[in-house]
């Protein structure tokens, strides 16, 4: 019988015994993965591994090393080498160091150096290459270039082939801000960055007083900016709710009370796109700013302009004339905005600094946009007077009504209005006068890359806003970051704000989206997209401060000196110096006696005969006014005019500058005036701060706690804060141009002593002029 034990094993194992799970992980090399950080709604279309990312043209040294990511929504490199000679990043919570939003792409260049090829890739293109080396052109200026040496290159042709599919949709519901709100709305506990990403809006920066941006989406909204400017004959209008009349207006708009709904109806059919007269702001003195497309009916042009002239006339106080301002006339066109913005990206970017080039201020003349910036705030500056001086209410007429009258009354209302210098004021003054009229996002920002209707409108307002914060930095609540930054968010597919042409593009879309998702709306109309007044979503609390501007003198802080209120008034010779140079058209900031006649059919009522016969003594009114408010000292909360010479109007540096390494100034640029400000009105706060808590005899807690706050980003460690600025401290702060297509140096050159401070000039004889 055969036993059923098992026999002893009788061989004996002289080896160590294999340890356990536990000690085999930790005996083991630490090795981290190389995983990107996805928003809900994003996924990985495409990788490759072992890429490199350039740093420097002449030099692989500070190349870096990591994967190349595609997602539906942006493109990532992933590395662990630390960013070389870089002390600071600044940090936007949905992209990380190196990533690039897809919306944000305008060319990809593939290139394959042993073959000597190169090619552009489009959205449905092959590529019969294998790519050794990836260049991206971005919108913002940016240049971004990767190699494939150490690739597999068949895994570098998908992700090339990803990016440029990814990056040029066919259609709006492709973009990204589409799959993150639907996978939002199927899993609402899900947030982003702490918060919840689905509100739509109203939460974004407060001012001292904790006002929130309204967004001009509701009757109310509308009701308390009449109550707000004093609009008492003016009434909000609900006709086109449900846009039963016009899918490019918003559902509620203000209109003269005289104007039945009735009449507004019948009227609409006339004008282009159904777009009626949109109130836009009122003056104390009763004067309103008003917005009109061109009517198409010829036939009923002469009553309807009748009828709706008087119906403005009549919501004046002192029943004044309406001035009527042609834009297509005397403005330059959204094609010529573009022409000349790709002249100055090609001069800030494409073209190499040659160390011989002596033409670079006379290129830049060339481009034609500081001469374009310099004739929208002339214009704006001319319509200012109308309104404060004549008391004449001003209606800005243009094909549309949806392009340059944008650009034109949000720039009258900068100019007229101290609330829309704040930084609430400023993001309703966008809501009201770009979002929710019409302004088209889509097709102007080129998100669906048809370049036949691109156009950059709204970096033009910005850079004519920045001229204005450039001359008169009190007067303004926010820095040129927040500008620039704002300018950044429009090419970011998440937020609806710059997403789409109208509102009712919204509504549409994102309804039909809902339902071929079986998202469950309710009473909504439409999805609710992130909105990018809501700066939590990017920004931490600390970075959120560089918006604020140090040099913003609030209406309760008067300055003061020895205890007296000081002003500061103007010198003649300062005073000559901006109406030097000045374009013909405007002699002394005043518009030429040709110019001030009205064009044919520029005025929508028969003025009173003296208005149209006495021009020379309108013109040496007009010459007065600008005499007198240059000769007096400025009032930061009234009216600010701007400057528009040809040293005066400057190029934003920071904006088109700011990812070129060259032109970087290390501890130079406004950031270091930036800085030293911040420590001295720190410090000030820090006393009354101090202050307060004296007087209130408050406990030792509550005076730590009071102290630790701060309103300024660069904080003063003490009173009498003596210490250096920081390392970090360049003209391209807080940006990065570390890891940009690098060029040849501009050292001696003329772009070399523009970007230490020389003017800029616009030909021969003005710069002989200002020797």
């Amino acid at each position: 019988m055969f036993s059923l034990k098992q026999p002893k094993p009788t061989f004996k194992s002289y080896l160590l015994p294999l340890p356990q799970a536990e000690d085999h992980i930790a005996s083991e090399p630490r090795i981290k993965k190389l995983e990107p950080v996805l928003l809900p709604g994003e996924i990985v279309v495409n990788e490759v591994n072992f890429v490199r990312k350039c740093i420097a043209t002449d030099t692989s040294q500070y190349d870096l090393w990591g994967k190349l990511v595609c997602t539906n929504f942006k493109i990532s490199f992933i590395t662990d080498d630390p960013m070389p000679l870089q002390k600071f990043h600044y940090k936007n919570l949905l992209l990380g160091e190196h990533d690039v939003p897809l919306t944000c792409i305008e060319q990809i260049v593939t290139v394959n150096d042993t073959k000597r090829k190169q090619k552009v890739l489009g959205p449905n293109q092959k590529l019969k290459f294998n790519p050794t080396e990836l260049i991206i052109y971005c919108k913002d200026f940016r240049i971004v270039r990767f190699r494939f040496d150490e690739a597999g290159p068949e895994s570098a042709k998908k992700v090339c082939l990803a990016i440029a599919h990814y990056s040029q949709p066919t259609d709006l519901q492709l973009l990204f801000a589409f799959e993150y709100v639907g996978e939002i709305y199927h899993n609402p506990a899900k947030k982003v960055n702490g918060i919840d990403p689905g509100g739509g809006g109203g939460g974004g920066i407060s001012s001292a007083s904790g006002q929130q941006t309204p967004l001009f989406e509701t009757y109310s909204d509308w009701d308390r900016e009449i109550k707000r400017t004093g609009a008492s004959e003016w009434r909000v209008c609900s006709v086109n709710e449900g846009y039963m009349i016009s899918t490019c207006l918003p559902e509620y708009f203000v209109v003269p009370s005289s104007l039945a709904d009735q009449d507004l109806k019948l009227y609409s059919y006339s004008f282009i796109g159904r777009r009626m007269p949109l109130w836009s702001w009122n003056h104390p003195n009763g004067s309103a700013l008003v917005r009109m497309a061109n009517i198409k009916d010829v036939l009923q042009q002469r009553r309807i302009d009748q009828r709706i002239c008087n119906a403005i006339t009549r919501s004046h106080p002192l029943r004044s004339d309406v001035y009527k301002s042609d834009l297509d006339k005397c403005l330059p066109s959204i094609q010529e905005i573009q022409a000349a913005h790709i002249k100055l990206k090609q001069l800030c970017v494409n073209e190499p600094f040659e160390e011989t080039e002596e033409k670079w201020l006379s290129s830049l003349e060339n481009t034609h946009w500081l001469e374009y910036i310099r004739l929208f705030l002339k214009h704006s500056a001319e319509l200012v007077y109308m309104m404060e001086c004549k008391h004449v209410s001003v209606v800005l007429q243009e094909e549309e009504g949806r392009d340059l009258s944008c650009l034109a009354a949000s720039l009258i209302q900068v100019m007229l209005d101290p609330y829309f210098r704040t930084i609430v004021g400023f993001q309703s003054l966008i809501q009201k006068e770009w979002v929710m009229a019409g302004y088209q996002f889509l097709d102007r920002c080129n998100h669906l890359k048809r370049s036949d209707k691109e156009s950059p409108l709204f970096l033009m307002f910005l850079d004519c806003v920045w001229q204005l914060l450039e001359q008169y930095p009190a007067a303004f609540e926010f820095s040129e970051m927040y500008l620039t930054i704002l300018y950044d968010s429009a090419r970011i597919s998440l937020f609806g704000t710059f997403l789409f042409n109208c509102p009712h593009q919204r509504v549409k879309e994102s309804t039909e989206f809902a339902i071929s998702k079986n998202i469950q709306l309710g009473d909504e109309k439409g999805l609710r997209f992130p909105c990018v007044w809501d700066w939590s979503l990017q920004f931490t609390s600390r970075d959120r401060l560089l918006f604020h501007n140090p040099l913003y003198i609030g209406k309760s802080a008067p300055c003061v000196q020895n205890g007296a209120v000081k002003t500061f008034k103007r010198s003649k010779k300062n005073y000559s110096s901006t109406l030097r140079g000045v374009p013909p058209a405007l002699k002394n900031g005043i518009i030429s006696e040709q110019e001030f006649l009205p064009r044919r059919n520029s005025l929508i009522l028969k003025l009173k005969p003296d208005f149209l016969q006495q021009t020379e003594s309108q013109s040496n009114s007009m010459e007065q006014y600008f005499r007198d408010w240059f000769a007096k000292p400025v009032d930061l909360h009234g009216v600010i005019l701007p400057h528009i010479s040809g040293t005066q109007i400057k190029l934003w540096k920071l904006c088109y500058f700011r990812w070129v390494p060259e032109a970087q100034i290390n501890h130079g640029g406004f950031i270091t005036a930036f800085h030293k400000v911040s420590l001295l009105a720190d410090e000030v706060d820090m006393l009354n701060r101090s202050l307060r808590q004296y007087k209130s005899n408050s406990s030792l807690q509550g005076n730590c706690s009071d102290l630790d706050q701060s309103r300024m980003y660069f904080r003063a460690n003490s009173l009498n804060d003596t210490s250096a600025a920081p390392d970090f401290l360049s003209s391209s702060f807080p940006f990065s141009p570390v890891g940009n297509l690098c060029r040849r140096s501009i050292l001696g050159t003329p772009l070399s002593k523009f970007l230490s401070g020389a003017k800029i000039w616009l030909s021969t004889e003005t710069l002989a002029n200002e020797d």
